[in-house]
């Protein structure tokens, strides 16, 4: 199965780096994101050009091999080390290439001769030269070309400079490198062999096990024409440059995975890293699931809300609305001879600056519902804990730790906000019911056929007291018994609305109860949502975050 092109590993390199930003160490995404600049530049130069490079220690021949390759002296070969100080570059059929080489910045140039028709070839400066600046040289342009050519010699070819520098942490870059052992006529036939076997066997423990590797001669010219043919046979391909792109970008992107605490740094694309890759996102995908909007999301979101309910007061809040609709109850259909001393007790809802919510009103300022205790806040502050350490479980050590610190980004701003939500939240204690109303006029018409007894019973006593006729008075059988009708208006008046009094009070409290409860409801809700906002999400954006992180990685190592 065909891998994905070039562009698409590049910006799944891109997309991982921007990614990694804050999360991952600098020295990492910045080099990710180098790669691919780099990657922008080389492919807007010459594609027809291949640029290759003789890289190696102090005396291993690398100028003389320049030479034999160019068939002419272009390079001074000397005794005094080191001789190369600065690149140079030999160019067969180089129309075209001036733009390339002047990125690379080699400003000597060549024209060699014989038929390698596209090669840009560099004599680089020594890599363990005694002058920094060789070594940087050597550095940065090890990093740009397109096709590597390490020249060892016999006396130092195992040497660790070379192989733990350079060929371990370029072992992704088999398809472009080119390893020639030189100066084999200084060895016996037999020997040659041993040493070609025990480059091999090196290049194998660096991770470069199938890199072409020529033994040759500069100063004999054994083995130059092996080396020129390979070349050739690279260069008609036009296609080192892509290969060179392609394995920067894998190195890049398993640099960042394994400072990612992911799969580690991958040399070379092994089923173990895929592996590890494959566990690390499924582990991602996993909790992503705990904590997202599935089946699971409850069994983390309810302790939290729990916690977070009560930091908010919601308790106090559910109280206050069931004391609330008692105490408008009594306003609305107590005994009217009595209700009025029910007013000069404080609402419970107001005194908490609650009761609105449901009108559309800006609230201003805070409630005053009573701050959450040390305890609250300790049970609060563990829940979002828990949150994090469940959300974090199983990620590698940076996402981890990004993850904790997204569920507690916005914990600064719990306190206000949940104020608020309970501030804004619908509590229904400003909908009287319809029954108060009726109930009310109930009350009082009994309180006027109570004033209405009383005044006949008052006249009544003011005419005996005049000693004037007294006007026949009504009665009426109540339990076998005759009762003036003053007296039954005032009494049955007065009789009948305390108990209507005592009844709506019972009903009230049945109806503050269900009230408390949807209150209770509305409340939880809008808690809810707060923990939803400032903790949850913030842990998905997150998880998500690490989730595309990984496939990038995995499209961007993909070869």
């Amino acid at each position: 199965m065909k891998g994905p092109s070039l562009d698409d590993r590049l910006a799944a390199l891109l997309e991982a780096a921007s990614l990694a930003e804050g999360r991952l160490p600098d020295a990492a995404v910045s080099a990710a994101h180098a790669v691919a600049d780099r990657a922008g530049v080389r492919r807007g130069l010459s594609v027809d050009h291949t640029v290759a490079a003789l890289a190696g220690a102090t005396g291993s021949g690398k100028s003389s091999l320049f030479n034999a390759l160019a068939l002419t002296d272009l390079a001074v070969v000397g005794v005094t080390r080191p001789t190369t100080s600065t690149a140079q570059a030999a160019l067969w059929d180089g129309e075209g290439a001036g733009a390339l080489l002047d990125w690379l910045e080699v400003p000597t140039r060549h024209e060699a001769a014989g038929e390698l028709p596209g090669l840009v070839l560099l004599d680089l400066p020594d890599h363990d030269s005694i002058e920094l600046t060789h070594r940087l040289e050597v550095d940065r342009l090890v990093e740009l070309v397109d096709l590597l050519v390490w020249v060892l010699d016999p006396q130092k070819y195992a040497d660790a400079a070379v192989h733990e520098r350079y060929l371990r942490p370029l072992a992704r870059h088999g398809e472009v490198m080119v390893v020639v052992l030189n100066q084999i006529d200084r060895l016996p036939t037999a020997a040659v062999r041993r040493c070609l076997d025990d480059v091999r066997r090196l290049l194998a423990e660096d991770g470069l096990g199938g890199v072409p590797v020529v033994g040759l001669s500069a100063r004999t010219g054994a083995g130059v024409e092996e080396l020129r043919s390979l070349l050739a046979e690279r260069v008609a391909k036009r296609r080192s440059w892509a290969e060179r792109l392609a394995a920067d970008v894998g190195t890049a992107a398993a640099d960042l995975a394994a400072v990612g605490g992911g799969a580690g740094r991958a040399t070379g694309g092994g089923d173990g890293s895929r592996a590890s890759r494959e566990v690390s996102r499924e582990a991602s995908r996993q909790v992503s699931r705990d904590v997202g909007h599935g089946a699971n999301v409850g069994e983390l979101a309810k302790p939290l809300n729990k916690a977070l309910a009560e930091a908010a007061g919601v308790p106090l809040v559910v109280e206050a609305v069931g004391k609330a609709h008692r105490h408008r109850a009594v306003v609305a259909t107590g005994w009217p001879v009595t209700r009025w001393l029910r007013r000069f007790r404080p609402d419970p809802l107001r005194r908490l600056r609650l009761g609105g919510g449901g009108d559309g009103r800006e609230i201003v300022g805070r409630t005053s519902v009573p701050g959450a205790s040390a305890v609250e806040r300790s049970q609060a502050e563990s829940a979002v804990r828990d949150v994090a350490d469940a959300a974090a479980r199983g990620l590698p050590g940076p996402w981890a730790a990004a993850v904790r610190h997204a569920a507690r980004s916005r914990t600064g701003e719990l306190p206000d906000t949940l104020d608020k939500a309970v501030a804004t939240t619908s509590l229904g204690a400003t909908r009287a019911p319809r029954w108060w109303k009726a109930v009310g006029l109930v009350q009082w018409a009994l309180f006027a056929v109570m004033v209405a007894g009383a005044l006949w019973l008052g006249g009544l006593f003011v005419m005996d007291y005049l000693r004037l006729p007294e006007p026949p008075t009504p009665t009426a059988g109540v339990g076998g018994a005759e009762m003036p009708w003053p007296t039954l208006l005032l009494l049955g008046g007065a009789l009948a609305g305390v108990v209507i009094a005592l009844l709506s009070r019972l009903a009230a409290g049945l109806g503050g109860r269900r009230r408390a409860r949807k209150a209770g409801r509305a409340l939880r809700a809008s808690i809810a949502q707060v923990g939803r906002e400032q903790v949850l999400e913030p842990v998905e954006e997150e998880l998500a975050r690490y989730d595309r992180f990984e496939k990038a990685i995995a499209q961007a190592t993909r070869a």
